[in-house]
């Protein structure tokens, strides 16, 4: 293929309709934005692209941005066992050949992932698989449930012509369990710019606020955030994320955290609203058991707020001291006091925060990765 030459992309994603849309409802989390972020900017760049999700009510061949989405069936289609088959593997393999693609990608350890793999094989197209979490390179494939998902998502990963991890942990787990081959790339963040840049200041005395942002679910640990909150009296904590009163896991923290005067529920908080909760606040916290390369990280960086973690990929933030790294709530609470206790060391980390995004994430660069990634499996 000439340089020059656009590429024929298909994205499989079938949950990136609502980050597509700019919508609320659904699954919108990091994986979704990330692909919905690489169509946009492919396309921008002159390329063919293809979206594939759910069917969410759009019509056939819905373009959005330049992007191409092509539906399969609705993810409640179906009778329960016989839906795995019919009607989700047959209308994805009709997807996948009205995409009409030389490289498909998908990212995050699914059974779809072996699907498009196999077809792929059949058709003689390319594909790129892309690890989301430390959990898609666990042996015991924790997430996957059933014998069949964890099967063909094995077969999946062999069968890719590139593996994409986020980091060098992976990489190193992806060879030594799986005995395959992962180039880390950076994902791409949209940050300000360096002209619309502001750094931000740095926490008043007794005026700290802290934002944990992100999916409510138990490997998020919100039960960790309540036992910091209660640590922290004196400091402020604002949770941006879906509040569904009807889950079992969620129903009784949010009843606690609501007993709690320094927690504020925000709820989904919109995207476009979400810089200037960063920009409120001291640090953003995670309290994870496990993560990949958390997009909150990179959006929190790129406004130079430091971050605060129970997980650290590749030992960036205290290698590069960009916030603090503890496994309790009682450590949580004194990284949170040291790092937005000392204002003049606060803006020296926030300045090292920003600088490393606009290295590492900034857009243009890190997608240039993978415009080159793509370019060179297509041959």
């Amino acid at each position: 293929m000439r340089a020059s030459a656009p590429l024929q992309l298909c994205v499989v994603a079938h949950h990136a309709y609502g980050a597509m849309t700019g919508g609320t409802g659904g699954h919108v989390g990091g994986v979704e934005r990330q692909t919905s972020l690489l169509c946009r900017w492919l396309a921008a760049r002159g390329h063919s692209v293809s979206l594939v999700t759910w069917d969410e009510g759009q019509g056939d061949d819905t373009v959005i941005d330049g992007v191409r989405l092509v539906r399969v069936c609705r993810e409640d289609a179906g009778l329960p066992v016989l839906r795995f088959f019919t009607p989700r593997w047959t209308s994805l393999l009709a997807a996948l050949r009205r995409a009409d693609a030389s490289v498909y990608y998908h990212n995050c350890a699914e059974y779809v992932t072996g699907q498009v793999a196999h077809w792929c094989r059949r058709h003689g197209r390319h594909f790129v698989y892309s690890v989301a979490s430390d959990m898609d390179v666990d042996p015991a494939l924790p997430e996957l449930g059933a014998w069949r998902e964890r099967t063909l998502y094995r077969y999946g990963l062999k069968a890719a012509d590139r593996i994409v991890v986020q980091t060098r942990a992976q990489q190193r787990q992806l060879r030594q369990h799986f005995a395959l081959d992962g180039a880390v790339l950076p994902m791409p963040c949209p940050g300000p710019g360096e002209a619309e840049y502001q750094a931000p200041e740095p926490p008043a005395a007794g005026g700290v606020r802290v934002l944990w942002a992100g999916r409510i679910a138990p490997v998020k640990r919100f039960e960790l955030l309540l036992d910091v909150a209660r640590a922290c009296p004196e400091v402020g904590f604002d949770v941006a994320g879906m509040l569904d009163a009807g889950d079992a896991y969620l129903a009784p923290l949010l009843a606690a955290a609501r007993e709690l005067p320094n927690i504020t529920l925000h709820g989904a908080v919109p995207r476009a609203r979400m810089p200037a909760m960063y920009r409120s606040a001291a640090l953003l916290l995670c309290t994870s058991r496990y993560e990949g390369f958390p997009n909150t990280f990179i959006e929190a960086w790129s406004l130079g707020i430091p971050v605060v973690s129970t997980v650290d990929p590749d030992g960036l933030i205290a290698g590069q001291d960009l916030g603090g790294v503890a496994d309790s709530a009682a450590g949580l609470a004194a990284a949170i006091r040291r790092v937005a206790g000392d204002a003049t060391a606060w803006r020296a980390m926030s300045a090292r925060a920003r600088d490393y995004y606009v290295r590492n994430h900034a857009v243009d660069h890190a997608m240039g990765l993978f415009e080159q990634m793509f370019r060179e499996v297509v041959g």
